[in-house]
């Protein structure tokens, strides 16, 4: 077994000690299938488990299923590279809110995340981080025109953010009219609970900052692009000229 495998199965066997935790009922057709997998490699990963101590409780039968005793707790928390740098940003935006509520441990949460990064990837967090403005509280007006964006947007959004790549998106503005455009989203920042896409528009070849609820459908171009200093959003970034 090669290490992709190896560290393919170590990640399968994380995600369903957690999925047989949280579930009343699964069954191993269920779990090979959600997984990709056949159902004699999720009955040999449930073998793996119980003699790695976890008490794993199975019905008999074709249509039994298999749990995981609530009562067991997991010891450690094991994070894949871009779950610990999406969890460590959230708590930087948590913090840079100043809630007063359920602060109190951030701290130590951080700095462990941050001591499970290598130099080089602390460094590509940091600069994460200092793309991600948090500015003023949406107004009343604002937020009662808010919706949620589609997952697969957030989704698509998120990952040419982080990956430094221009999307291809379906925008529509507050008149409705629904225009493409091809972005860079250099910078993310959130006016409670809004967030807004900091970004280079290809079409106006001028900096714009677009509402992720209006952007209707958002697909990487495999571009990449060079980064721009805040500065050069200062005046998109005045509060008069965000989109509502």
């Amino acid at each position: 077994m090669g290490r992709t495998d190896s560290n393919g199965r170590l990640r399968r066997l994380e995600l369903l000690a957690a999925q047989l935790k949280q579930n009343e009922h699964c069954t191993v057709q269920n779990l090979a299938r959600q997984h990709g997998v056949s159902e004699r490699t999720i009955t040999r990963d449930l073998s793996l488990m119980r003699e790695q101590g976890l008490p794993i409780d199975a019905d008999r039968g074709r249509g039994g299923g298999v749990r995981l005793d609530r009562n067991w707790g997991v010891g450690r928390l094991n994070l894949s590279y871009p779950e610990a740098v999406d969890l460590l940003i959230s708590i930087e935006v948590a913090e840079q809110m100043n809630s007063p509520m359920f602060l109190a441990n951030l701290g130590s949460v951080r700095r462990q995340l941050v001591a499970s990064f290598s130099p080089e990837k602390r460094s590509k967090v940091e600069r994460l981080k200092s793309r991600i403005l948090i500015g003023d509280t949406a107004s009343t007006y604002v937020q009662t025109s808010m919706n949620a964006p589609p997952k697969r947007v957030v989704q698509a959004v998120h990952q040419a953010f982080i990956d430094q790549q221009t999307i291809e998106i379906s925008y529509q503005r507050e008149d409705r009219e629904v225009s493409q455009r091809v972005i860079e989203p250099h910078f993310l920042l959130l006016n409670y609970p809004v967030w807004y896409v900091v970004a280079i528009d290809h079409l106006r070849e001028a900096p714009r900052v677009f509402r992720c609820d209006r952007v209707q459908s958002a697909l990487s171009t495999g571009s990449g692009f060079n980064l721009l200093p805040k500065s050069a959003f200062d005046t998109t970034l005045d509060g008069s000229n965000l989109s509502v």
